[in-house]
């Protein structure tokens, strides 16, 4: 097993990419579009630093689904990454690197965004790897979250 992995989905979007960088840049603005709201209807939410950009950061700490963690962005250049360093303490410690790349296309108005998570394996999803797949368990999270990224977009888009 590789000591590390990736976790990797993509969506095209007609809308241009600061309509979409202003909704995952806020980090309150997730509550619009991530695939996670509505795991927990009583989620304990904390907003630190600024409130966009570089060094805005997001915990939580929620039922068994949610779980608990933190999220910090580390890199806001508009329109075109995201980069946030992405701390899960419960179920289960892991550390990642999540980013969202903005490509706008050059025909016409539309905008691919790619949401990507790199982190290294631990001890204990090595010894689970065979039923511990981060593709399998995330992926379908991502595919969610940019359906609904998509469609928050294009609604403020007009």
């Amino acid at each position: 097993m590789a000591d590390s992995y990736e976790v990797q989905r993509s969506v095209t979007v007609n809308a241009g990419p600061d309509t979409i960088f202003d909704l995952i840049v806020d980090l309150r603005k997730w509550q619009r579009w991530s695939p996670w709201e509505g795991l927990d209807p009583n989620l304990e939410r904390d907003y630190r630093g600024p409130e966009a950009g570089v060094g805005a950061g997001y915990a939580w700490s929620g039922n068994r689904k949610a779980g608990r963690g933190e999220m910090t962005i580390t890199e806001a250049d508009r329109p075109r990454r995201i980069a946030l360093d992405l701390q899960f303490l419960k179920p289960f410690k892991s550390q990642s690197v999540t980013r969202f790349d903005l490509d706008p296309a050059a025909e016409d108005s539309s905008t691919t965004v790619t949401w990507t998570m790199t982190g290294r394996h631990t001890l204990l999803t090595k010894v689970l790897s065979p039923i511990f797949n981060m593709d399998r368990m995330i992926g379908p999270d991502f595919e969610q979250g940019l359906a609904n990224l998509r469609t928050g977009a294009e609604a403020e888009a007009g």
